[in-house]
């Protein structure tokens, strides 16, 4: 039996201290296999985005255990929780967040050539094609809409060949007619590359493309 991909075990994360401490998740346990696709549903302030953050690693679980990829999380030092990220696990925000200064091709490629992947700028290319943006390639941010933008996040994403694809609110930023092509494109991207895919959001239209749906009530996962 092959390893989930995904294993949170009553995971809590606290931030803050003293009057300000805050507790986010409160014994959140999730298990996802691999190739599937999951949507983490529930209303702004449940803990979808800190769910996410433990599980890719950007945050640390005050207590729990966070096992992604085979890997505890919570005991890698920051090198290696880069090199996890950069080769295993590809993040889609809503936000875009594409670097203004370089192109479309540029900011796909220049973190597979930080994390020396092979043949980073052929990749990258071919992954621009596949989202329809191959006569895009030099253009910059600015002059890109905001579904291209997310166009160029999901194939910076998915041109490592992750095992996981991680999407919060992918379509935030979006009008109605943007984000369903997205979505489309993001669950056809995971499909194609064999990835499992878990959507952070609020919108049960959303959630119905997922085949498994759990919900985030006040810090904790429930089916």
């Amino acid at each position: 039996m092959r390893e989930p991909l995904i294993d949170l075990s009553d995971i809590h994360l606290t931030l803050g201290r003293g009057d300000v401490r805050t507790d986010i998740l409160r014994g959140a346990d999730l298990r996802m296999k691999a190739g599937e696709t999951l949507a983490v549903l529930g209303p702004s302030g449940s803990g979808k985005s800190s769910l996410m953050a433990v599980i890719a690693g950007l945050e640390r679980p005050t207590s729990g255990r966070a096992t992604v990829l085979g890997e505890d999380v919570g005991a890698l030092d920051e090198d290696r929780l880069a090199r996890l990220r950069g080769s295993g696990i590809g993040i889609v925000l809503q936000s875009f967040q594409l670097l203004p200064t370089m192109s479309a091709l540029e900011n796909v490629s220049v973190p597979m050539e930080l994390a020396r992947t092979p043949e980073a700028t052929v990749r990258a290319r071919a992954e621009l094609q596949a989202v329809g943006l191959g006569h895009r390639l030099t253009h910059y941010p600015a002059q890109l809409s905001g579904g291209e933008q997310q166009r160029v996040a999901i194939a910076r994403a998915t041109a490592p060949r992750p095992r996981l694809l991680l999407a919060d609110e992918p379509t935030g930023n979006l009008d109605a007619a943007n984000g369903a092509a997205i979505i489309d494109l993001l669950f056809e991207r995971a499909g194609t590359a064999g990835a499992g895919l878990v959507v952070i959001t609020h919108d049960p239209a959303v959630a119905e493309r997922a085949g498994r749906t759990v919900h985030m009530v006040d810090g904790r996962v429930t089916e």
